[in-house]
């Protein structure tokens, strides 16, 4: 055998090898940038939690403590059994405001959506590209008319402004299920004409069914959306007893001269249910990303 067949496999294994090593160094470096990047995220999340079973002499020390000396649970014991922060309550009024947003926004996007996406009328597209530019009109400029609005009806004061908007559909979401609704099959549709069901029908026992990792989405986008709003409430919302958790967080601060090993035991507590929910809803909220993204295409 010639010295240059042998020649050739030792050539293909040495760009072999430099290929992996170049494919691991690779890897390795955005590996890397990743934990960095996350770490950044998860620093400020791992210090709410260690404040929150810290002494309060503990909290503001140079250098800092990582590890409380003792570890104190007790903190969230004290936390969310203060008259101060009547945690209970305030979890059923932010129950109240995000069931009620979220069934109201699902249901009337989903209904729109599908006139958008499956019947035919005069004007549809039209109407959808108005629809679509209300996204491009920021929330602040329409604050002091719909304020305006709500007062004069005299809902001012109580949840209804806070509610019945969410059953008015949202741009965003409307888009996204009539993007997704336009990809399924209209011989499916068809043979329930046939079959004498009528729109509704349709919507609810052949399309929704379809639809149902985009909902997911949507719903937990809006969920967690509800749970967090504080600027809605803080306008809105007068009377103590009606507060959601992340205005009585806000109470808790302002009322009080701030103990914060158990501002953040209350903190964390109230972002237990959003972290419970996206380890719950994980799987179910990729994959309607994924499917979403793929039919929307």
């Amino acid at each position: 055998m010639s010295s240059d067949a042998l020649q050739v496999p030792i050539d293909m294994r040495r760009l072999r090898a430099r290929k992996l090593v170049r494919t691991f160094i690779t890897k390795g470096l955005s590996h890397l940038a990743l934990i960095a990047t996350a770490a950044l995220f998860i620093i400020p999340f791992l210090w709410l939690v260690v404040t929150s079973l810290k002494e309060e002499a503990q909290v503001f020390t140079d250098p800092p403590i990582w590890i409380p000396r003792p570890i104190l649970w007790s903190n969230y014991v004290d936390a969310l059994t203060t008259p101060a922060f009547p945690f209970l309550h305030l979890l059923k009024n932010t129950l109240f405001y995000v069931i009620m947003t979220t069934i109201g926004t699902v249901v009337s996007s989903t209904i729109v959506a599908y006139a958008f996406s499956r019947l035919h009328f005069k004007g549809r597209d039209t109407l959808f590209m108005i629809t679509l530019s209300t996204m491009m009109l920021p929330g602040i400029v329409t604050l002091i008319p719909t304020y305006i609005l709500f007062r004069w009806l005299n809902w001012v004061g109580g949840y209804a402004p806070l509610i019945v908007p969410a059953f008015f559909g949202a741009a965003f979401n409307i888009f996204l299920l009539r993007q997704f609704m336009t990809t399924i099959p209209w011989e499916l549709t068809d043979a329930a004409y046939v079959d004498g069901a009528n729109d509704f029908v349709i919507l609810w026992k052949v399309i929704v069914p379809l639809i149902t990792p985009a909902l997911l989405v949507i719903s937990v986008f809006n969920f967690m959306g509800t749970w967090n709003d504080f600027f809605g409430p803080l306008i809105y919302l007068d009377d103590l007893s009606e507060y959601p958790l992340v205005m009585g967080l806000y109470a808790f601060r302002t009322q009080h001269s701030i103990q914060w090993n158990l501002l953040m035991a209350a903190s964390l507590a109230t972002c237990f249910p959003l972290i419970a929910l996206f380890f719950v809803a994980q799987r179910y909220f990729i994959e309607g990303i994924t499917l979403t993204g793929l039919k929307g295409a």
